[in-house]
């Protein structure tokens, strides 16, 4: 399994992680994900370490902290082996101050994370989304403690736009405060706007950016093609709900050109979608899920699938959609302002 460093940090992850969204089940929305138990979030683990795959990323919200308790059980005897990441900011009960990014309530969301991961520490704990009630000193200054204390090893942040993360950062540099080594954001095929903005800050300061929902929420898992609708699944269970629309003709294009590069490699259109972004600049890591241990060995194939340049250039254009304001006026003004990729 290759392994990459995490932004500008000395940390080495491996391209592939293991999100842990479907394990516990609890509630209307994570139910739809999946209701992985401890004995099968066991076997999972098992067969991610012996792929290599020794990253684990989870989140207190995910099914009300449920999915935090089944990977502590699921990695007991092994916590050395391993990497978590989990998440805090988003609500986790009525009360007032039970949600944000306040010391009060960052300092309380770690500790009750590190409980039910029965775990001493972190690896990386990411905050979920900005809290624009708090100043990103407060949220910082209490990230920096938590790490001086050895609960955390590292700090990211997810789903922030990009000035919320030049403004943290440049807090961070200010004070000599741990800076976010890593940014968790959502891109695929058929989900293209993190190039827009995020990747171009993400590798200007260094950021390791780690993939999350990298089959488009669902959709790319072959289960859906032009004519054919799912009839089983997370996206026919109403799995969808929450996440981004994407147009159909879109969806359709880039599925057909899946299935054709998956044709001549021999490989699977899930395999193929996650070998596009680990090709992608500032991509340090794809999280993958699975409900079971066959979709599992699938996705874990996708590290040793090697793309030529036709194949990317097919993926590319198939998938490209014109940017919005300011960023497809920029395209004008290439020379002094060059972008990563190729937008439209």
């Amino acid at each position: 399994m290759e392994h990459r460093q995490l932004g500008r940090s000395g940390l080495k992850v491996p391209v592939l992680s293991f999100g842990t969204g479907t394990f516990g089940g609890q509630g209307a929305f994570f139910g739809r994900w999946g209701s992985t138990d401890v004995a099968e979030a066991t076997r999972l683990v098992d067969v991610c370490l012996e792929h290599g795959v020794n990253f684990f990323d989870t989140a207190n919200i995910y099914s009300g902290g449920a999915s935090e308790e089944v990977l502590g059980a699921a990695l007991q005897g092994r916590r050395d082996d391993v990497l978590i990441a989990t998440k805090a900011t988003f609500s986790t009960g009525p009360g007032a101050n039970a949600k944000g990014s306040s010391r009060y309530h960052l300092i309380r969301a770690c500790e009750d994370s590190l409980r039910r991961l029965k775990t001493d520490h972190i690896d990386l704990y990411f905050l979920h989304g900005f809290d624009a009630l708090t100043p990103v000193e407060e949220a910082l200054r209490a990230l920096d403690d938590l790490v001086t204390a050895g609960k955390v090893r590292y700090v990211g942040c997810s789903n922030f736009s990009g000035w919320q993360v030049m403004k943290s950062l440049a807090a961070s540099d200010r004070h000599g405060w741990s800076r976010y080594v890593s940014y968790q954001g959502y891109y695929s095929l058929v989900g293209r706007d993190y190039e827009w903005e995020l990747m171009p800050l993400a590798l200007d300061q260094g950021l390791g950016t780690m993939v999350w929902s990298p089959l488009g929420w669902g959709r790319l898992t072959g289960k859906i093609r032009r004519d054919r609708a799912p009839d089983k699944g997370r996206i026919a269970s109403g799995g969808a709900v929450g996440g981004p629309e994407v147009d159909d003709d879109l969806l359709y294009d880039v599925v057909d050109v899946l299935d054709a590069v998956a044709g001549e490699l021999g490989a699977t259109i899930p395999q193929v979608a996650l070998a596009w972004l680990l090709t992608r600049p500032s991509v340090a890591n794809v999280v993958m899920g699975a409900r079971t241990e066959a979709q599992l060995r699938d996705n874990l194939a996708a590290a040793s699938l090697t793309l030529d340049a036709d194949q990317l250039d097919r993926l590319d254009r198939a998938s490209l959609r014109t940017p919005t304001y300011p960023y497809w006026h920029q395209r004008d003004f290439d020379e002094r302002n060059p972008k990563p990729t190729r937008w439209g």
